[in-house]
């Protein structure tokens, strides 16, 4: 039995204990440190402590471990859509909407790829994007009632909504490394407040974060303008 060189041998034992699972965690936080332009099959091999080919077992390529970072990062949304037990159409929509934000506040780096990656079919939409997700909130829906036509036109709806909300919620908390200063936007600054004089005088107002407050309240109104909606229907 010939013995495997040492440094070989050091890189096998180093690389038993992956999986795919472990690697796509690994990318995922990577994501939440330095972003996902920062992520690599090299880079995340070095993270790992492995050689990149060994990587290549369980992952195709950058693009299938992206579609993986997708998957975890939505994962739990089917046990949650199963295990919500609100007897009202609202408080399940509700959970739901709870739920997909703390996946965008958590990983705000991480959640615009559930927009930029193509869903499991042409006719799906982000944030709910697979189709296991996708059944479990249809059939709750039409076994709360629902007809087909409007378990889909709620669906599409609250599609937009939690995309249009979280996207930006997410841009809002991501915390990139601040650039140096610009001291040519300083010394331009009294030439743009007095293009735009009623921006600078307002900008403290414009820069808090009121983004939880903003979602309630667009909540509350796409619950009731669905209910309007549906109350006509009947």
């Amino acid at each position: 039995m010939h013995e495997l060189p040492q440094d070989s041998a050091r890189s096998g034992s180093r690389g038993r204990g992956l999986t795919r699972e472990s690697i796509v965690a690994a990318a995922l936080a990577q994501i939440d440190e330095s972003g996902v332009h920062a992520v690599s099959m090299r880079s995340l091999a070095q993270a790992l402590d492995v050689e990149a080919m060994s990587l290549y077992r369980y992952i195709r390529g950058r693009e299938d471990l992206l579609e993986g970072v997708v998957a975890l990062l939505m994962s739990d949304l089917v046990s949650t859509l199963d295990d919500e037990v609100a007897a009202h159409w609202q408080g399940f929509l509700q959970a739901i909407a709870h739920q997909v934000r703390v996946i965008a506040v958590e990983h705000p780096r991480a959640f615009p790829l559930v927009a930029s990656r193509n869903p499991a079919a042409p006719w799906l939409r982000p944030p709910l994007r697979s189709i296991e997700v996708v059944d479990a909130f249809l059939t709750a829906l039409l076994e709360r009632g629902f007809t087909d036509a409007q378990a889909v036109a709620t669906y599409r709806s609250f599609s937009s909504f939690l995309l249009g909300q979280l996207l930006l919620e997410a841009a809002v908390h991501d915390d990139p490394v601040e650039p140096p200063p610009d001291t040519t936007a300083e010394q331009d600054e009294p030439e743009a407040e007095a293009r735009a004089p009623q921006v600078f005088r307002l900008r403290e107002k414009l820069s808090e974060d009121r983004s939880r407050e903003e979602f309630e309240v667009a909540l509350e109104a796409l619950l009731d303008r669905l209910e309007n909606s549906l109350a006509r229907q009947h």
